[in-house]
């Protein structure tokens, strides 16, 4: 399933060896929330993968891929990528990539609303459909919550975040598999991707049975985001 989606996504899956760069369409059409994704890779814990870029824009990605050596690839991507997928002003950054085939079994918590429903908070209102939202007992406080990235149908990717005042009870790590499970019983792989930085982050995606493989995504985002 997961070599599926990647195929989908990035518009080729497995690389034969190193990091494979392919022009793909799929970087000049909109991503899930009508926004732009001009290069998109993934590589595994050898470095082997794919870095996906317009097709226009391939033979100069894939000249500096080939001059640089493997130790020193993710410093040339972060200095040179943005410029040559025509986004200089755009900021490239390397995440951890992680997914899921067996979500932890634990107490459900949440409950699915309308993304464009009363008491949701501004970054989840993007996301398209239902988000899952953690309240607090009594008042119907918004507590935590998660929204899905529909980057294909054969690949879902999982976005927690939880208020200060209600860290601490475990509820992203509930959110999370209650998430997962959704994305699994619809026949699709979920994913977690979050900044190495991230300890909070990758706490919740050991705990929720997502595991680091070793893997990382490399992306393109304005200079201010770190999201995929």
């Amino acid at each position: 399933m997961l070599d599926r989606f990647l195929r989908a996504w990035l518009g080729s899956w497995p690389s034969p060896g190193g990091l494979l760069v392919v022009g793909s369409p799929l970087r000049e059409k909109p991503r899930w929330d009508g926004g732009e994704q001009r290069a998109l890779g993934v590589t595994d814990a050898g470095g082997n993968g794919v870095l996906s870029v317009p097709p226009s824009r391939r033979d100069a990605v894939a000249a500096l891929v080939a001059a640089t050596a493997p130790r020193d690839l993710e410093a040339a991507l972060g200095e040179h990528l943005p410029a040559l997928v025509g986004r200089p002003e755009q900021h490239c950054f390397t995440g951890v990539f992680r997914w899921s085939e067996a979500p932890v079994a634990m107490e459900p918590a949440g409950e699915w609303e309308p993304s464009d429903g009363p008491g949701i908070p501004d970054w989840l209102r993007p996301f398209p459909g239902q988000v899952l939202i953690a309240r607090e007992a009594g008042t119907g406080e918004y507590l935590a919550g998660v929204g899905l990235k529909p980057h294909d149908p054969t690949g879902v990717e999982i976005s927690v975040g939880t208020e200060e005042r209600a860290r601490g009870r475990g509820l992203a790590r509930r959110l999370v598999t209650r998430a997962a499970r959704r994305i699994v019983d619809a026949g699709a792989v979920p994913i977690y991707l979050h900044d190495p930085a991230n300890t909070a982050s990758a706490h919740v995606a050991d705990a929720s049975g997502f595991p680091d493989p070793g893997w990382r995504i490399h992306a393109l985002a304005e200079a201010a985001s770190r999201a995929a």
